[in-house]
């Protein structure tokens, strides 16, 4: 058995909410995981995240029950193997567009003969070396999510849901409607068939489905529409928003 709660959450198919973390803080990381969310999303992609700052945000966010999930900054064999070896365990990979980049993405993830990880006796996942059964047992708690992003990517969802060792699909609204010639139009009526269109497709696989839904209105009717984890909210957008909220009723009190 697993002791991935996101992981087991997923096969499951249960309602996780969770927050999409860019503020590279492990303060931050740590106040999100201790929030009471399923997960926290660790951004490397689109935030100035490199690989000498994920650790303390690993340590941070396991304070919490929130499972920490690092999207690194693009899909490759390297960067996969050394966040696993500094105790990722649950990795989001951007831009998949067909069952052979899934096959791929999750063949670097396991150690051979069933992938290509390089091996390293001493590294923070198996403890630096005092974990005597890591080798045995890594792969149960290995959680390996990957993201459509675009409508090739929504077409081949049977074959890349079908792709062993892959836990979840989760749906890039943004570059889905960017794909679709609709930059920064994710509410129009043809971006959300399209999502409407991958949610069927992941679900008709049995897989899980995500997506990113900030706010209460969104996360709703996502979570409604049958998709089971949601990005909610996100540490940066939330600050803005609270920010400005503030300081506008102080100064509309004043």
């Amino acid at each position: 058995m697993t002791e991935n709660s996101l992981k087991a959450g997923l096969a499951a198919r249960r309602r996780l909410q969770g927050f999409w973390l860019s503020l590279c803080s492990p303060a931050v990381s740590e106040i999100a995981a201790q929030s009471g969310a399923d997960w926290v999303l660790l951004d490397m992609e689109h935030a100035p995240n490199d690989l000498s700052m994920m650790a303390d945000q690993l340590r941070a966010a396991r304070s919490g029950g929130a499972e920490p999930v690092v999207r690194p900054p693009f899909s490759e064999q390297v960067m996969t193997k050394r966040l696993l070896d500094i105790g990722a365990r649950s990795l989001m990979f951007p831009m998949i567009q067909n069952s052979d980049m899934a096959a791929e993405a999750v063949s670097w993830t396991r150690y051979p003969p069933h992938g290509v990880r390089g091996h390293s006796g001493t590294m923070r996942a198996n403890d630096y070396g005092r974990r005597k059964g890591y080798l045995q047992t890594y792969a149960r708690d290995l959680c390996v999510i990957v993201q459509v992003e675009t409508q090739e990517a929504i077409d081949n969802i049977p074959e890349i849901a079908a792709t062993e060792g892959v836990d979840g699909i989760f749906i890039g609204p943004g570059d889905l409607a960017s794909s679709m010639g609709r930059v920064g139009e994710v509410a129009a009526s043809e971006v959300q068939a399209e999502i409407r269109r991958a949610t069927e497709a992941a679900h008709a696989a049995g897989k899980a489905v995500g997506i990113l839904g900030y706010g209460e209105d969104a996360a709703r009717r996502y979570q409604e529409a049958g998709i089971e984890f949601v990005a909610i909210g996100g540490d940066a957008w939330l600050l803005v928003r609270a920010m400005d909220d503030l300081l506008q009723k102080v100064r509309q009190d004043a």
